[in-house]
């Protein structure tokens, strides 16, 4: 008997050595992969350089009357975060319920959704910015399409997880009483995962900042755009208060929506 019960955590062990094995396996084989040169000879003189412009930022550069400036990045980067995350929960609706298997009588139609979702996610905001800046130009319009489009992936893919996961006891009801699909989502599923709809919108729209401030490295609008015209020049004083001028904007977003989500759950 004791060598029975012995047996199964012998084996639990020598599988647990063997994920540890293979784990170290895998990273000394990234780690050989890497081309690495070693350090440029310019290398100390630079990150001095860096390390002054951010402990000297140009704070002149916060407010230009007559040009670009901080605070009309920071406001850029804020309005196209918030299109994109509007135009992404808006088109994501359908995009849910299509992949949400308790919506469908077909499994593989609610399967295509959710393949479909894994497609969208697939392509980076800067491949999508690249796609929509050849298409519409370079500008903000384009950073709010790619943000709303990349955005559809991730947000339909938690909205209809959402669904999948609603009680069924009101949708059951309202077709025992004769509703039809329409009302039958409008009045069982709608009011049960409107909250966390919101909320995840809310999620979404934090992520969309961080995004939105590199969009304008690729032309997509936002502080991105003088952010790499200083990188370009080397004005490390301009970076500095750039990147301030970021972090201040990601932390007040950051306990806005954290607010806000505390309270619609």
């Amino acid at each position: 008997m004791n060598k029975k019960m012995s047996s199964p955590s012998l084996t639990t062990q020598l599988r647990k050595w063997l994920i540890v094995l293979l784990i170290i396996i895998v990273f000394i084989w990234s780690l050989l992969g890497l081309d690495f040169q070693g350090l440029q000879a310019t290398a100390g003189t630079v990150s001095l350089s860096i390390l002054k412009g951010f402990l000297h930022p140009d704070w002149a550069f916060v407010y230009l009357p007559e040009g670009e400036d901080l605070l009309r990045g920071l406001l850029e980067t804020l309005v196209i975060s918030i299109l994109g995350t509007f135009v992404s929960a808006i088109l994501c609706f359908p995009f849910a319920f299509w992949a949400a298997a308790n919506m469908s009588r077909l499994r593989i139609f609610s399967g295509l959704g959710k393949f479909t979702l894994s497609v969208i996610r697939v392509f980076p905001e800067m491949i999508v910015a690249i796609l929509f800046i050849k298409a519409v130009g370079p500008g903000s319009f384009a950073g709010v399409l790619a943000l709303g489009v990349h955005s559809i992936g991730m947000l339909a893919k938690l909205f209809s997880e959402t669904i999948e996961g609603i009680d069924r006891g009101p949708q059951e009801a309202l077709i025992a009483s004769g509703a039809n699909r329409i009302q039958m989502i409008r009045f069982a599923v709608i009011p049960q995962v409107m909250p966390h709809f919101l909320s995840y919108s809310l999620y979404r729209f934090e992520i969309n900042i961080r995004s939105a401030t590199t969009l304008g490295l690729v032309g997509a609008g936002g502080i991105g755009t003088p952010l790499i015209f200083a990188l370009q020049v080397r004005n490390w004083n301009r970076v500095g208060i750039i990147l301030l001028g970021i972090v201040v904007l990601v932390i007040v977003t950051d306990f806005i929506s954290g607010w806000l989500r505390k309270k619609m759950i």
